[in-house]
């Protein structure tokens, strides 16, 4: 097993963000065509300035209960914005972080993704998907070297 992976070895490289004054119906738009639970939130510069996941989506989207009809529900998420229901205090890490330290931070926090940073460049997400396709990676190669050794 590599005690010494980093971030940089498990994370998804370009994660997919959205801009804060995009609307949370456009957010949930992003997430289902891309198959995706959170986005990272940046401003016009391009910095982190926010994670907004899909249970922020499905706790600010109208219930399916309510009088409004599901286009007017629609209408409404279109004029919510992401900065309104977004989480604000993101922890993040680098590339470098290794991944023990960055499973720690995730655990310790209850958070299920980390935004990685070079300086202030966003260069990838480690979620909770990445540490499990990593998890299985390390299984399978022991796995491997238990037969072939």
């Amino acid at each position: 097993m590599n005690m010494s992976a980093q971030v940089r070895d498990w994370m998804t490289p370009n994660p997919i963000t959205i801009n804060s004054g995009a609307s949370v119906g456009e957010a949930r738009a992003t997430m289902e065509r891309d198959d995706i639970r959170r986005l990272i939130v940046i401003d016009e510069d391009h910095a982190l300035v926010g994670i907004i996941s899909w249970g922020d989506v499905v706790e600010a989207w109208p219930s399916r209960f309510t009088m409004l009809a599901p286009s007017e529900a629609r209408e409404l998420m279109a004029r919510v914005l992401v900065d309104e229901v977004m989480t604000e205090a993101v922890l993040s890490v680098d590339p470098e972080t290794s991944i023990a330290e960055a499973v720690n931070l995730m655990f310790e926090h209850h958070i299920g993704a980390l935004p990685v940073l070079e300086g202030q460049r966003i260069v990838g997400i480690l979620s909770n998907s990445d540490l499990l396709r990593g998890l299985v990676r390390i299984v399978s190669a022991g796995q491997r070297q238990d037969v072939g050794g």
